[in-house]
């Protein structure tokens, strides 16, 4: 028996134990974190706009499309496999088709879907300066904060269709193969993946690397995959062949749901890019805020509350 390897395994041994209370640690920050947040009371209100937003954000973007490609039923039926199946509880409620009409009128139709759409992306970026601790002095004005909601409305828009391409080579080059629904289940998740990489990247202030939110966007694209999974079985099996009121009011209560489980995984994604970006555990569970990661968390957040270049706020513990 060799003495020097004895001598490493309390070594190892202590290694591996502080291993396994750092991965334990930062699932408890993270959830501890959200609660500091008030992440539920975030959520709430992003599925509060979604829910009056969703409708009017998928119409312009149907509508657009559908008008573009008015005569290829092909590209429509991939647009609604590849678009419209990302929300399977609303999905089934759209139709794509030809498009009659004045032009003027339909701009102003688009125009004024999309203004309401914007709701949501307002809650999404004032939940992201808030899970980020953004001072209100350092966020986007009324005028920058619109164009960044439309930015990212563009840019989801863009990897929507770039999805759609995607779908229709795979479903053209499989097709009748074993290896569709393969495929299928991968684009999704690359779908997922593009989404909520999109989506930090521009929620998420410019001075934090792309790398530092990798981690939160598989979260989010696994668990956005599951959501789809869950909705799809709603309606498979819970709403399916009912009708009248009942039908309806059971859409509206699981569009809520689903939306609002949906929110709440997002902010969730998010705040684990947080704690691992700047190293906010252990936290404490009871008792003051001893710790070094809660004091900086709280410091934070106290600071975000600064309104104005003149405004300094300084948080001091007492011991």
């Amino acid at each position: 028996m060799n003495p020097g390897m004895d001598l490493l395994r309390p070594v190892r041994a202590f290694d591996q134990a502080q291993q396994r209370r750092r991965w334990l640690a930062i699932p408890v920050a993270v959830v501890k974190k959200f609660g500091d947040d008030q992440g539920g009371g975030l959520a709430a209100l992003v599925a509060y706009y979604a829910f009056f937003s969703l409708f009017p954000l998928l119409l312009v973007f149907v509508t657009v499309l559908g008008y573009v490609l008015q005569s290829d039923p092909g590209a429509q039926t991939s647009i609604r496999n590849s678009v419209l199946s990302q929300f399977p509880i609303v999905g089934t409620k759209i139709n794509v088709g030809e498009l009659h009409g004045s032009i003027i009128a339909l701009l102003i139709g688009l125009v004024t879907s999309l203004l309401a759409g914007l709701g949501v992306t307002q809650a999404a970026q004032n939940a992201f300066d808030r899970v980020w601790a953004v001072p209100y002095k350092d966020r986007p004005n009324f005028l920058q904060s619109r164009v960044r909601g439309l930015t990212l409305l563009v840019s989801l828009g863009v990897v929507f269709m770039l999805a759609t391409a995607a779908s229709g080579l795979v479903s053209g080059g499989l097709s009748g193969s074993p290896l569709v629904g393969a495929g299928a289940i991968l684009v999704s998740l690359v779908l997922n993946f593009g989404l909520f990489f999109t989506t930090f990247r521009l929620m998420t202030g410019p001075e934090i690397p792309s790398r530092d939110l990798r981690v939160g966007v598989l979260v989010a694209g696994v668990m956005w995959a599951i959501l789809q999974s869950l909705g799809g079985f709603y309606i498979g099996h819970v709403l399916k062949g009912q009708h009248g009121a009942y039908s309806e009011f059971g859409f509206v209560i699981a569009l809520l749901v689903w939306l609002h489980l949906g929110a709440q995984m997002t902010l969730y994604a998010a705040e684990i890019n947080v704690v691992l970006r700047r190293r906010l555990w252990p936290r404490s569970l009871f008792g003051p805020p001893e710790a070094p990661a809660d004091q900086r968390t709280l410091r934070a957040l106290a600071k975000v509350e600064e309104r104005h270049d003149a405004e300094q706020i300084d948080v001091e513990f007492k011991p």
